[in-house]
This record gives C-alpha cells, structure tokens and sequence, in this order.
C-alpha cells in the first residue's frame, strides 16, 4: 500500500475516543513506520467520543475523495432512553429532565418513528460542531452559554424499531450527511410526550463501506505495522 501517494482505510472507531484520536494515532504511526516527518490524513465523517462505528480515513492525495463519502448515505444503530432528557441528547451530561412514559406503547413508538421518514428540518444540538459567530457550538455550549442554531434540511431514508423494552427504544436509521443523530434522539422523545435522550450509539454503513469491512480501531497501530510491513 503506498499511504504516501495516497490509500483509503475503513476503521471502527472505538468507544471514548474522538475522531481526531483515532485519525492522530494513525499519522503518527505511519510516520514512524514510513520514516517520514509530515502526512496528509483525514476522515469522511465525524463521530462523537460515545459513538463507534465505521470512519474511512484517507491519505496522500486519497484525501480529495473525503467530499465524496461525506456525502454518503449513513446508517447508525441508535438507542434512546425515553423518560428523560440531557443537555447534550446523549451521556456527556447529567439528566436534566424526566418525564411520564407510561402511556408509551411499541406501537405508539413504531408510529411516531415514521413521522421522521423523508424530508425533515432538525435543529443541531448545542453541543455540536456547527459554528456560531466562528465558535463551534459545543465550545459555547460548556461554557454555559446560550446557543441558537438554526434548523437544517436533511433526508431520513429509513427508520426501523429493532428493540423495545421501557425505557428503551433500539432504532435503525439510514439517512443523509448531516443528521444528527442525538437531535434525532431528542425529537422522537419529544413526538412521544416523554423526552429522550441517545445512551448508544453505532454508525454500521457509509455508502457501501460496512462495519464488517473495518479494521478495528483500538489495534490500529498493529494493523498498519503490518500493512506497511507487508510493502516491505
């Protein structure tokens, strides 16, 4: 493989780490084992700390094509818990908010989730990467600060009820660049009258790149000793 010039890797991004974690990792390891000083390496598609799932990394002049993933149809495995809500619509924060979920059946649930079939308008969530007066939002965000987005267009393909068992409601989402899965999450609680919030979080599928494509992402640095190891 020549990650000089230019290669493309599917990892699966572990639990905790950040996107820049994983992409850093990778750099550096392929300097050390190329011998190099410098190398251009990004990723389609930010994944939070408490998601994992599949990232392409490129590098060289690979790099170029990262605009053509991000624009890839995703697909995520989410699980929400109904009944309360958090600042940030998933784990990062404290419970801020609980609410009655006894009137929640599955059918109730399997109704609700296809009102968010097709065109939506979904507001990101405060603790995003979206830029608000050239701060990303999250920054604000834990500051204390009030933070006002505005909504965005996106497109839900799929939406399906995998699991359910109060106060958890497993989905499968395949949608388009830009969904928010936690604003998602926040959503169906809110069209349920009970609130909710993300506690897990898998993106399975970009395009055609699928979970069991990846190289996982907590060996990493074994993975590309020996894929350099094998040019050698």
């Amino acid at each position: 493989m020549d990650f000089i010039s230019g290669e493309i890797l599917y990892v699966d991004k572990p639990l905790g780490w950040t996107s820049f974690t994983l992409v850093r990792k990778l750099r550096n390891k392929l300097c050390r084992q190329l011998g190099i000083k410098k190398l251009k390496v990004g990723h389609a598609g930010t994944l939070d700390p408490l998601a994992t799932g599949v990232m392409i990394i490129c590098t060289g002049k690979k790099t170029k094509l990262i605009e053509t993933f991000q624009y890839q149809t995703k697909e995520y495995i989410a699980t929400i818990k109904l009944g309360e809500t958090t600042p940030s619509f998933d784990l990062e924060t404290e419970v801020d908010g609980t609410y009655p979920t006894g009137h929640i059946t599955k059918e109730l649930v399997e109704t609700t989730l296809q009102q968010f079939v097709g065109e939506i308008q979904q507001v990101p969530p405060a603790y995003s990467a979206c830029k608000v007066e050239g701060k990303r939002a999250y920054t604000l965000a834990r500051e204390g600060q009030e933070v006002e987005l505005k909504p965005k267009l996106l497109v839900i393909d799929e939406i399906e009820l995998l699991d359910y068992g109060m106060p958890f409601a497993k989905v499968r989402v395949v949608c388009s660049k830009g969904t928010y899965i936690r604003a998602l999450a926040r959503d169906i609680g809110l069209a349920l009258g009970s609130g909710g919030h993300l506690t897990a979080l898998q993106r399975t599928r970009i395009g055609e790149v699928a979970l069991d494509q990846c190289i996982d992402g907590q060996y990493i640095e074994d993975a590309i000793e020996m894929l350099v190891a094998k040019e050698d």
